[in-house]
């Protein structure tokens, strides 16, 4: 936890344009204050998905300073220390890491890519508000989780458990 009771969390993708996004602006708005969100990407796009910004305004959460940016990023001495690091694509679960300062928790919590679903927009579109409706469920049940009095060792037990919700990416469920 930050100096100022903060939980910082970092959502890890491969291109930062879709899935870490939408995992960095929702811990964001439903935090409330106790989570602050971020992501990057091992080989970012340099832009955000224009159906990220379009499900999100459309959910109503703000969208403003949005950027695809790298992983190296988090990895300096002078970036915010995570306490939390998750992977949203099972491409950046299987790549080395940089080192994170602090010795954050890690785990995996696959989503289906929306930004590779093909066919016609809504079908795009769903594939978003699918992503978001799982990343938001993930999201609250590890809001939930008695942070400061859990041990290390049942904590990563149970976020791995959130990883494994629907919506995992290669799963038939909540494939998109």
């Amino acid at each position: 936890m930050s100096a100022d009771g903060i939980y910082n969390v970092l959502f890890l993708c491969t291109g930062n344009s879709a899935r870490s996004i939408l995992g960095e602006t929702l811990i964001n708005h439903l935090g409330k204050g106790r989570f602050r969100g971020y992501s990057a990407g091992s080989n970012p796009k340099g832009q955000v998905h224009p159906l990220t910004v379009q499900t999100l305004q459309k959910a109503g959460i703000l969208t403003d300073g949005l950027r695809s940016k790298p992983w190296d990023e988090f990895a300096t001495a002078y970036a915010p220390k995570m306490d939390f690091v998750f992977t949203v694509c099972n491409n950046a679960a299987g790549e080395a890491c940089p080192v994170w300062r602090g010795q954050p928790m890690t785990a995996h919590w696959g989503i289906e890519d929306p930004a590779g679903v093909e066919g016609p927009d809504f079908k795009k579109e769903a594939a978003f508000e699918d992503a978001l409706k799982f990343l938001r469920n993930r999201i609250a049940a590890f809001m939930s989780l008695p942070l400061a009095s859990i041990d290390r060792i049942a904590l990563s037990s149970k976020l791995r458990g959130i990883g494994a919700m629907e919506g995992t990416a290669g799963s038939s469920k909540g494939a998109a």
